[in-house]
């Protein structure tokens, strides 16, 4: 059975432009190395906005964290608000760079000075090592605020894929160490369930292509150090692991219909809800991961409208597509 009648037809060129491979031990070099080199056809940033490439202290024992900067260059000198953006990439691969132009939106759309970790990655660098260098550039952030012109009541966090679950992961580690505080968190089709890579009962219309349940098992045993589905993983790894969602702050939901994560994000949706959570909750018909690469597609520009003006509203701007 495939999921392939089902692809919106505005996106079957996207699928076709980019042959599903299932990741593993043996080609993940040649796939890193293919993303990287499709970083040449990026669009250029915005003349508007200054980007800084910064080497700030990372977790105690460990390399600084590389990370992009991005403001508006005619800014406001008063607070701004601010967005830490944690890249995809399956916690294997990626790097900030990938997410640059959306960035650089963010910065110039709502004047919002924008962190981009390049946090390290599995498997040279397994688990807590990520979620702790994102942990390094907030608290950096916050100290730098001043000279930075955050308003640290105004930091959102935000992700797509293993970005959108290590946001969420941070999050749950945020509320708990209680030191700063997001005010919005943007969850992007993430990555938040180990359990999924190991589900016998998965339907076949979720994860054909792009990013299949294969690619998922490796990502998860290379971030875990252990079979996905263990039962002692932590939620700062995989955050459908918390046993409570409450205290969480306001959150923006959006998935495919045909991605992998469209269950694991459902079922979080639903308990953030439950746990009284506000949340915005949005799954687009005929959209695979990764979808959004389509710019010019309908589907694409309805995700953009959606994201950009709930991300507004956790910042407390005032936007107008």
């Amino acid at each position: 059975m495939t999921s392939r009648p089902l692809v919106d037809p505005e996106l079957i060129a996207f699928i076709e432009a980019f042959p599903t491979v299932n990741i593993g031990a043996e080609n993940l070099a040649a796939v890193r190395q293919s993303r990287d080199a499709a970083l040449a056809q990026l669009p250029p940033f915005p003349a508007s906005v200054r980007v800084e490439e910064v080497f700030i202290p990372g977790p105690k024992g460990a390399p600084d964290v590389r990370l992009k900067l991005y403001r508006k260059k005619d800014g406001a000198e008063g607070p701004r608000p601010a967005i830490l953006h944690l890249h995809g990439g399956g916690y294997i691969m990626g790097n900030p760079e990938f997410m640059g132009p959306m960035c650089a939106l963010w910065a110039d759309a709502y004047d919002a000075v924008v962190v981009a970790p390049a946090y390290r990655i599995a498997p040279e660098t397994a688990f807590p090592g990520n979620v702790e260098d994102a942990y390094a550039a907030l608290a950096w952030a916050n100290a730098r605020a001043a000279d930075l012109g955050i308003d640290t009541a105004r930091i959102a966090v935000a992700g797509e894929s293993a970005g959108g679950g290590l946001a969420a992961s941070l999050a749950l580690l945020v509320r708990d160490r209680g030191e700063y505080s997001f005010c919005h968190q943007q969850l992007i089709f993430p990555m938040i369930d180990d359990r999924t890579a190991v589900r016998a009962d998965l339907s076949p219309m979720f994860g054909e292509f792009v990013w299949t349940n294969a690619s998922n098992h490796f990502g998860w045993a290379s971030l875990l150090g252990q079979p996905p589905g263990s039962p002692d993983v932590s939620p700062y790894a995989a955050a459908a692991r918390a046993e409570s969602l409450a205290g969480l702050p306001p959150t923006f939901i959006s998935t495919g219909a045909l991605d992998l994560f469209t269950e694991e994000n459902l079922e979080y949706a639903r308990r953030l809800m439950a746990e009284g959570v506000p949340v915005e909750l949005h799954v687009y018909p005929g959209a695979p991961h990764a979808y959004m690469q389509m710019a010019g597609a309908r589907v694409t520009r309805a995700y953009m409208r959606d994201a950009l003006s709930a991300l507004a509203r956790g910042l407390g701007v005032d936007w107008k597509d």
